[in-house]
């Protein structure tokens, strides 16, 4: 089955269709590439796709141990690098403060993050910098 399909609607501007829900994303070029940073960009997508993911994992991972993910929250910034134009690094900074986790649960939540599907799938030459702050 198809995963999604994409419209391009002109001025730098796509719209994508997930086939399972219906549900769309639109994306805008980024302000320093002709865009007018009205939405999310491609490379933003990517990286919030990582930060997204990690999440998820966390909290199926904490549910299969017993535990909550409480309240978590996650500050995603994405490097630009140039020559080829491309995600050099991303900073994840997540807000675990919400929980009272023990080092071992800790442990497990961080764990998972790293071993997220879109983590394994990100190329080597990116630079992923996930900060767990409890």
């Amino acid at each position: 089955m198809e995963t999604s399909r994409t419209e391009y609607l002109g001025g730098y501007r796509t719209q994508a269709t997930h086939m399972l829900s219906s549900q769309t994303i639109i994306t805008d070029a980024p302000l320093d590439n002709k865009g007018k940073g009205e939405a999310f960009s491609p490379t933003d997508l990517v990286a919030t796709a990582l930060s997204s993911c990690m999440l998820t994992l966390m909290d199926i991972t904490a549910n299969n141990h017993g535990f909550t993910l409480e309240k978590a929250k996650v500050k995603t910034t994405k490097v630009m690098a140039a020559n080829p134009r491309r995600i050099s690094e991303v900073i994840i900074d997540f807000d675990l403060s919400g929980g009272n986790y023990t080092d071992k649960q800790k442990s497990i939540l961080e764990n998972a993050a790293r071993h997220c599907p879109v983590a394994k799938s990100i190329h080597p030459d990116i630079k992923v910098q996930p900060t767990f702050n409890y």
